[in-house]
């Protein structure tokens, strides 16, 4: 391997990516399919960048293709340099584009009181608002599809600053033909021996099913759906009741299902959420009209 007489290199971050799946993968025709290259091409990247660095980074065998030492150290520097890549990057748009911000929500929330005040302060701004599923509100904004969630708890929350916009009582939904529609209040021992909806989240499921009970019963499972939409229909049918936000009854209009008050349990929360650190105007400028407007859960249409 020939030696560099200059200590500094320019390292190209597209060989730098492409050494990184190579060594993660440990086969160069997995890299290149993952890589979309063919397989020749990146072999030829490869040894470019190990000629750059002047260190073999990788072990060629019949069986696979190994990390060197040296090429276990580049690796880790390598993806810590990735990393910081798409930081700078991402931070560099968002300082370049202050007058744009991205607010997600979820089903059955609410935002518009919000978003129109923010639209009213800042004519300048670019406000985009985006629909998002009920598992989606961490990933959409750690991956910076949005820069704002309002969004029902509970989700992981390391990595963002979350701010509780109002406690939302849960009710118990159930078809409007069960036992227990017309009923005032339940408790949870009116729904004991009761199938409960499943959805595909244990820290969801534990809160959402109140599982364990308080006297440690476990709550009954029914079916696993992987949305919003299936449980309704699942809770239609029969085949299941579930406990819901109260504000869920503002966007489900379905005339075979109903809600009922549950005493002696605790509330749900809504919360704002946004990365944590992210200090632009526009993002502060709508956590102030959220926690101006968003106090509670909207009233249905025909609700006194």
């Amino acid at each position: 391997m020939p030696e560099t007489s200059d200590s500094s290199v320019d390292l190209d971050l597209r060989l730098v990516r492409y050494f990184t799946v190579v060594a993660e993968q440990r086969h160069f025709g997995r890299a290149a399919a993952v890589l979309h290259l063919a397989q020749p091409s990146l072999s030829r990247q490869i040894r470019r960048l190990e000629e750059q660095l002047g260190a073999r980074l990788l072990d060629r065998t019949p069986q696979g293709t190994h990390p060197t030492e040296a090429g276990e150290t580049f690796l880790r520097h390598a993806r810590t340099l990735l990393r910081s890549a798409a930081q700078a990057v991402a931070q560099t748009r968002q300082t370049a584009e202050p007058t744009r911000v991205a607010i997600g929500y979820t089903t059955g929330l609410i935002i518009t009181p919000a978003v129109r005040d923010l639209r009213r302060q800042h004519p300048e701004a670019q406000v985009h608002t985006h629909h998002l599923a009920w598992n989606q509100p961490r990933a959409a904004l750690l991956k910076h599809q949005v820069d704002v969630v309002v969004a029902r708890m509970p989700f992981a929350t390391d990595g963002l600053q979350v701010t509780v916009l109002y406690d939302e009582p849960r009710l118990l939904m159930v078809s409007v033909d069960h036992r227990l529609a017309g009923k005032e209040s339940v408790v949870l021992d009116d729904i004991a021996e009761e199938p409960m909806a499943c959805l595909p989240d244990p820290v969801w499921n534990a809160f959402w099913r109140v599982d364990p009970r308080p006297d440690g019963r476990r709550a009954p499972e029914g079916p696993v759906v992987e949305s919003i939409e299936d449980k309704h229909e699942v809770i239609a049918s029969g085949q299941a009741v579930a406990l819901v936000p109260a504000g869920a009854m503002t966007t489900n209009r379905r005339p075979d299902l109903v809600t009922i008050a549950v005493r002696g349990v605790e509330p749900g929360q809504v919360v704002l959420a946004t990365r944590a650190g992210d200090r632009r105007s526009l993002v502060a400028a709508f956590r102030t009209a959220a926690l101006t407007h968003l106090t509670g859960p909207p009233r249905p249409r025909d609700a006194p």
